[in-house]
């Protein structure tokens, strides 16, 4: 009778196995806080353990340093121009200009991310590095000098990378040349921090940005791609809604708990 019971045991596994092997080996938080239902919270008379943060240092251009609670380093945009510190562990590019990526990053980066594919395919980026979860979603970008000739945008060329750790959801939109649909916002999430390009001519127009800006909701926004835009002009745009917190250092740190209460963009200007 046991023998039977195992068989039966082992021919249910046998059935169970192809569907577990299709389950994702990934979760996004982001996404799950996004789509969740709010909460209520029980109070608790107890001092809570501090929340983890991370590190945001601005190297220039669209390049932002972020160094987790667990040690790994990010740097987004990255092509080998704005270094801080100590090499990254994990590089994200994107190939609208050199200035964004590099073909021959230092062999000592582990983790090389790309965000774009090869032969026409989209680049699918969703792994777990260290205590951080990256993920992208991919955007059309616009052609420039050398690109085969077609039409004038290359679908998938470029990517939005998020980056998920010590609970915060962590945004930057690359090189982004179009407006966003509802599925690209769905895909995205809940982000807490954004990094913004506001050049105004060379990704989009400013009153695009800024509508994509405050759709998104963060809490704290990085703008980048800076040139010579006007603070104030940006700024008028996005609305009295958010703050504005200049800063003459080039860094700071953030944790769920220190997330401001009202919408920032905060201006790193010590580059």
């Amino acid at each position: 009778m046991s023998r039977l019971v195992l068989t039966a045991i082992a021919f249910l596994g046998w059935l169970m196995a192809p569907a577990l092997a299709q389950q994702p080996l990934q979760r996004s938080e982001c996404l799950a806080m996004a789509n969740a239902e709010p909460r209520v919270m029980p109070v608790v008379f107890r001092q809570a353990a501090a929340a983890a943060e991370v590190e945001i240092t601005y190297a220039g251009h669209s390049t932002y340093f972020i160094d987790t609670p667990g040690g790994l380093r990010i740097a987004t945009d990255y092509s080998g121009a704005y270094q801080v510190g100590r090499l990254p562990d994990v590089v994200t590019m994107n190939r609208a200009h050199s200035t964004h990526y590099s073909l021959y990053p230092d062999k000592r980066i582990p983790h090389v991310l790309h965000g774009w594919g090869e032969d026409g395919k989209p680049a699918i980026v969703s792994q777990r590095i260290s205590d951080t979860f990256i993920r992208n979603v991919t955007t059309d970008i616009r052609r420039y000098y050398g690109d085969d000739a077609g039409s004038d945008m290359i679908r998938d060329g470029n990517s939005i990378f998020i980056f998920e750790a010590a609970g915060l959801c962590i945004g930057h939109l690359g090189h982004l040349h179009h407006k966003l649909d509802d599925s690209h916002f769905a895909q995205i999430g809940r982000l807490d921090i954004v990094m913004v390009p506001i050049d105004g001519t060379y990704t989009m127009s400013l009153d695009g940005i800024s509508e994509i800006t405050k759709r998104l909701r963060a809490s704290v926004v990085l703008p980048m791609h800076r040139f010579a835009t006007p603070l104030d002009d940006f700024m008028r745009r996005i609305g009295q809604q958010f703050e504005i917190d200049r800063r003459i250092e080039r860094s700071f740190r953030m944790s769920r708990d220190t997330l401001p209460t009202k919408p920032t963009v905060i201006i790193l200007d010590g580059v």
